[in-house]
């Protein structure tokens, strides 16, 4: 029946080969889509490039912020020392103080308790 519709009518050859056209690829378009792949390869060449550059670039950092982290370890370690100097220095400034505040009182009360 089918095919004896097509031969009847040319109207419905014509709808056919149509509808079958619109799924066909041609030259054209598989040309298009060769081009189209070509360029996405030289992108993701491209893009592994600049993966690798920006690798590079983040090994430099960690190495940087590595050795940034050995200074400020070492600073903090100085700061320390710095401070129980500076404590040191403190409580031996208040004895020398007290003793002088100390020795001056005696000299000062002598004469009064008659010495």
């Amino acid at each position: 029946m089918f095919a004896e519709l097509l031969v009847i009518e040319p109207d419905m050859r014509l709808v056919l080969i149509n509808a079958i056209l619109r799924d066909v690829a041609t030259k054209q378009d598989i040309e298009r889509l060769k081009d189209s792949i070509t360029r996405l390869g030289e992108r993701i060449a491209k893009l592994e490039g600049a993966y690798g550059e920006l690798t590079e670039i983040i090994g430099d950092l960690d190495k940087r912020i590595d050795s940034l982290d050995r200074r400020i370890d070492s600073l903090d370690k100085r700061v320390d020392s710095l401070n129980k100097r500076i404590d040191t220095v403190t409580k031996i400034s208040w004895a020398t103080l007290l003793a002088i505040i100390g020795t001056l009182i005696a000299i000062i009360l002598q004469p009064l308790l008659g010495g």
